[in-house]
């Protein structure tokens, strides 16, 4: 975790440098929508002990603590710990900007979800609700969406309201799941938040949900 901690400090303090490289490898796009509010952590060892467990907590940086075994061929990882940490301003050329030119900040997914009309609310506490029955599936709130992960994301759900819809990112291949015009697309390539060149999908209604639910669970498990 010293060696992680480490990392971040560094990180914190060539933002322009990541940014460079995001840019070189994956374009300006993916560079743009880098949120610095809340970096995330992963320590993958052999073991931990109690004693780490109660350190990421005290820490009160995003950690995830994860544990290898190797059988014969075969690599598992167990998510032994995680802690959502708090978010910070974000900081860098970005919000630079923005406090250069007087900019507002940008909505994050809760005020959209508390500014959303009370059935697309409802709608969203049964999708979080199918999403976290699901097991070692834990919920982590970020800037622009929701984040619903095991060892990485396997949804991130965004709200508009004035759709009256949510959009939620699954971690498929496009190629292997039947996609429907207005209710699943590809989105491999178009840079969207959340998670990337996966399958999107937008609920409006519990019928929408009940039809997303195989979705829902193919992702999960490819988890």
């Amino acid at each position: 975790m010293s060696q992680a901690l480490s990392y971040l400090s560094w990180l914190h303090d060539h933002h322009h440098e990541f940014e460079s490289l995001v840019k070189e490898k994956l374009g300006s796009e993916a560079a743009e929508a880098i949120d610095w509010s809340n970096p995330r952590l992963v320590c993958i060892a052999g073991d931990f002990t109690h004693h780490d467990t109660v350190a990421v907590e005290m820490i009160g940086r995003r950690i995830d603590l994860v544990s290898y075994r190797v059988f014969d061929d075969v690599l598992t990882l167990q998510l032994v710990a995680s802690v959502a940490g708090a978010t910070s301003p974000a900081q860098g050329r970005a919000s630079n900007a923005s406090r250069a030119s007087g900019a507002a900040s940008p909505k994050s997914v809760q005020q959209y979800l508390d500014e959303s009309p009370k059935d697309l609310q409802d709608l969203y506490a049964e999708l979080d609700e199918v999403l976290l029955s699901h097991e070692d599936v834990q919920k982590e709130t970020q800037l622009h969406y929701v984040a619903y992960r095991r060892i990485k994301n396997v949804a991130t759900v965004r709200v508009q309201p004035r759709n009256r819809l949510l959009v939620v990112n699954l971690k498929l291949d496009p190629d292997a799941v039947e996609l429907e015009e207005g209710f699943a697309r590809d989105v491999r390539g178009l840079g969207c938040l959340g998670i990337k060149d996966g399958v999107e999908v937008r609920i409006r209604s519990r019928e929408d949900l009940s039809r997303a639910g195989d979705l829902i669970r193919q992702s999960v498990e490819a988890g």
